[in-house]
Formats: structure tokens, C-alpha cells, sequence
């Protein structure tokens, strides 16, 4: 059923907590795990110098967060694949989801609710109305 499975991360732990369900999926099915990361440089472009010195800084937040979900992966025996882009993150989500023949989105949600959701949106709520794909969303332990 699914043989690519997609899992967006920020490296929050609303994101951590959607890797143990991609990875139990993946076994399941004999799938690969792809781990992405956005780097939304659009936010720091009107930051007169050290614009890049930011998004080199989100890069490296963003490599370290894929290989946290490639290790996990690899320790479950799940084969597993990193990237870290440039872009919006809702779109860049799509546009990977369309370029790699991604079967199911696995991400967290922060569990916001009543006025925050509606005047915050976010990623996981514009992935979920837009994907093509069936989106599982994971919402993040209180623990």
C-alpha cells in the first residue's frame, strides 16, 4: 500500500513524535522513509547582513533533525532518505510529495486549538487541505 512515506520535521517535538509512527509504518510495509526539512530563507531576506549566516545556521538545524529520523530509521531497519531545501514549507512539502512518488505524509501537529488554529494556521493544516496524498497526523506528548 505505501512505499514511500514522507515525514516533514522542524526538529520540534511535534515533529519527533511522528517519526515513530512513520517508521512503524514503514516496516509494516516494507516502505522508505524520506525526511525533510525547509529552510523558509523568505522570513530573513529583509535582514540587511547576516541573512545567510541564518539560513546556513537552519541548514544545519535541518540536517541534524533528517539524520535524527535517518537513525532512527536504520535502527528499526528501515531504509531511509534525507533533505534539507529551501522554499515554503507547505509547498515544498507538495512539490517533494510529486517529485518522489510519495505514497503518505506522516507529520506532527502542535494540537493548537479554538482562536490560535484560526489565526495561525499551519503547515500541517495547509499540507492536510492541499496534499494529493493521505496525510496521518501525529500530535505531540505532553509528556
Amino acid at each position: 500500500m505505501y512505499d514511500q512515506i514522507l515525514v516533514p520535521t522542524d526538529g520540534s517535538p511535534a515533529a519527533d513524535a511522528a517519526i515513530d509512527h512513520a517508521i512503524d509504518l514503514a516496516k509494516q510495509y516494507d516502505a522508505r522513509i524520506h525526511a525533510l526539512y525547509v529552510v523558509d530563507g523568505s522570513a530573513y531576506s529583509t535582514l540587511e547582513a547576516g541573512s545567510e549566516i541564518v539560513v546556513g545556521a537552519l541548514e544545519s538545524e535541518g540536517e541534524e533533525a533528517t539524520d535524527r529520523v535517518a537513525e532512527a530509521a536504520a535502527d528499526a531497519g528501515v531504509e531511509a532518505v534525507t533533505s534539507v531545501v529551501n522554499g515554503t514549507a507547505y509547498r515544498t512539502i507538495s512539490e517533494y510529495v510529486d517529485d518522489n512518488a510519495i505514497d503518505l505524509i506522516v507529520m506532527g501537529t502542535h494540537g493548537r486549538q479554538g482562536l490560535d488554529r484560526y489565526l495561525l494556521g499551519s503547515v500541517t493544516e495547509r499540507v492536510v487541505r492541499t496534499a494529493d496524498v493521505p496525510v496521518l497526523t501525529v500530535r505531540e506528548n505532553d509528556e
